[in-house]
């Protein structure tokens, strides 16, 4: 959309009669059952199925009448629908237009136009960068993990969540995006840096040390289950004597990739995780069987960028007794979100229940704390001394 030259306190009250709108348009939608939750039970009872729009009306017409420039009908009807998903105070639930929601399923085939880097939030819930990917445009423009970006193409970032982010910093081939950054605290940088097409397959792996099988996903997508599979089987052939799952950095994606990847472990039936909203158990998700790793010492790397279905997976390799867990403390993302199609080829994300580890626990905000502790550091990586994967070497087998 073109922005007008407008003054914050005015440009701050049209954003705000928006979102007012986006909380009731699509909130009547959702009283009336065209947003659903499956078979479960209406969570929000406590909302009224008819709500007198009349101050809406007024406050649409303040903005047609008023407002210094341009809308069109389509981006009124985004700001309402995101207007609703961002009334629920939760940083996942998101509605994506049919443009973004193309973007979001790039993401989930490893196929975008971006700058080839993984997102998060630190501590602070401040953007930084989790991790650079070698041989990218970010990598070589010089960013490097724990970089907090303060600005894309001069927006702030305060309060934007990493869809959001993730989505401003893509776009079409050969654009440039700009980036500022401080680093380690004090440095402020900015980097002005060229999208290319990126295709990434999301397992990589091979044979380390002395006969150890390392498989590393960089999130769950929609090719992780058969790359996984074939790695593992390659494994079985060469008789290694363990295996490292390295999921660091891996911010999570598609709960089946997680169950497939740990059905390589866990025992037909056994839990991988539950998911429950405030009244019921939703899904309880087992192996399904297959597990040709199993038996085989394992260790699983996390550190702060492991998110969700990483979380999901390193749980559950370790709840059922699989696999040690070795690094430092993952990022605590503990909720299960369940993507809706809207008519228009937008859809929803919203967040419809919490999951549980087989161990009984809920990670929100807490993460996992492995069974031992290693640090990297910046000058440890940049000097190829993986702390953390010369750990995990140290407990697997060596002869």
């Amino acid at each position: 959309m073109k922005k007008s030259k407008i003054n914050k306190k005015r440009y701050f009250y049209i954003l705000l009669v928006i979102l007012v709108i986006g909380v009731f348009v699509l909130g009547e939608n959702f009283g009336n059952g065209n947003i659903y939750f499956g078979k479960s039970p209406n969570l929000n009872k406590q909302l009224s199925k008819n709500i007198d729009y009349s101050s809406v009306n007024q406050l649409y017409k303040l903005i047609r009448d008023n407002y210094d420039g341009t809308l069109t009908d389509k981006q009124v009807l985004d700001g309402l629908k995101t207007g609703l998903a961002n009334s629920t105070n939760d940083q996942y639930t998101e509605y994506f237009s049919a443009s973004q929601t193309k973007e979001f399923n790039n993401e989930l085939t490893e196929s975008f136009s971006g700058i080839g880097a993984q997102m998060g939030l630190n501590d602070s819930n401040q953007l930084i960068i989790v991790s650079p990917l070698a041989g990218f445009p970010a990598a070589k423009a010089g960013l490097q993990g724990q970089d907090i970006v303060t600005s894309i193409n001069g927006e702030s970032t305060n309060g934007m969540n990493i869809d959001t982010s993730v989505g401003k910093i893509r776009g079409p081939e050969n654009t440039n995006v700009t980036l500022n950054i401080i680093r380690d605290g004090n440095h402020e940088l900015t980097f002005k840096i060229k999208r290319q097409n990126i295709t990434i397959p999301s397992v990589t792996s091979k044979i380390i040390g002395n006969n150890i099988g390392y498989i590393q996903i960089s999130q769950f997508t929609q090719d992780t289950a058969d790359l996984a599979q074939k790695a593992a089987q390659s494994f079985v052939k060469d008789k290694v004597k363990g295996v490292v799952l390295d999921l660091r950095g891996n911010p999570g994606g598609l709960v089946t990739a997680s169950v497939s990847v740990s059905s390589l472990w866990l025992k037909e039936g056994e839990m991988v995780m539950q998911e429950k909203n405030q009244t019921q158990v939703l899904a309880t998700n087992n192996a399904t069987g297959g597990n040709i790793l199993h038996g085989i010492p394992t260790v699983v790397l996390v550190d702060a960028g492991s998110a969700s279905a990483s979380e999901i997976t390193a749980g559950a390799l370790h709840d059922n007794h699989d696999a040690t867990i070795v690094g430092v403390k993952t990022f605590g993302k503990g909720v299960v979100q369940q993507i809706f199609n809207l008519s228009d080829g937008a859809e929803v994300k919203i967040t419809v229940a919490k999951w549980y580890r087989p161990n009984g626990q809920n990670i929100q905000h807490k993460g996992i704390t492995p069974d031992k502790t290693v640090t990297l550091t910046r000058d440890q990586v940049k000097a190829g001394n993986d702390t953390q994967l010369n750990a995990a070497l140290g407990i697997l087998p060596q002869s």
